[in-house]
């Protein structure tokens, strides 16, 4: 499946997008505030796009310019948050040189309208470690509202504990933002 938006391209990751994956990635500053270590090598990104990208809807964010992937959004089904089959959990990150320009909002606002229309789930959650704003707002940007706070949450990917936030968006919500 691929989705288009004003800017972007939202598609199926390929083994082909290893290196872009490995530029962005490998950036310190961007898997570990979202809960997973930066890439060491490309034989690494490889990896993760074979095995975690390889899944149905896993989707690499491309600019329609060059259609490179420049970052990554996802829905879940049956995880921590999202425990029945109307529900999914959603994830994403974006390489750094592209933060601050509404990119992952785009997405999200894409892939929650598919999470609603096309696999007819009646809410997806959403959440972020303590610490991470850009992702608080651009899960506030998108009509998520607060649910709650986790404390001492594993963190498996990088052997920690963090306290997360969790935020949930229902159909109902989203129908009346579109409306509006």
């Amino acid at each position: 499946m691929i989705f288009e938006t004003e800017r972007l391209i939202l598609r199926h990751w390929e083994e082909a997008d290893a290196e872009d994956l490995f530029r962005y990635a490998s950036d310190p500053d961007v898997g570990p505030i979202a809960g997973w270590p930066a890439h060491k090598s490309l034989e690494e990104s490889r990896e993760i796009i074979r095995t975690v990208f390889s899944r149905p809807e896993a989707y690499a964010i491309c600019l329609k310019e060059d259609k490179k992937a420049i970052g990554a959004i996802e829905l879940k089904e049956h995880t921590k948050m999202a425990k029945t089959d109307q529900e999914c959990e959603l994830g994403y990150w974006l390489g750094k040189p592209f933060w601050g320009r509404g990119i992952v909002p785009e997405a999200t606002m894409e892939i929650i309208r598919h999470a609603f229309e096309d696999r007819g789930m009646e809410k997806v959650w959403c959440g972020y470690y303590e610490g991470n704003e850009k992702s608080k707002r651009v899960q506030e940007k998108c009509g998520f509202q607060y649910q709650g706070k986790m404390d001492d949450v594993d963190v498996v990917l990088l052997h920690e504990k963090r306290n997360e936030y969790v935020n949930l968006i229902t159909k109902d919500i989203w129908n009346k933002k579109e409306k509006n």
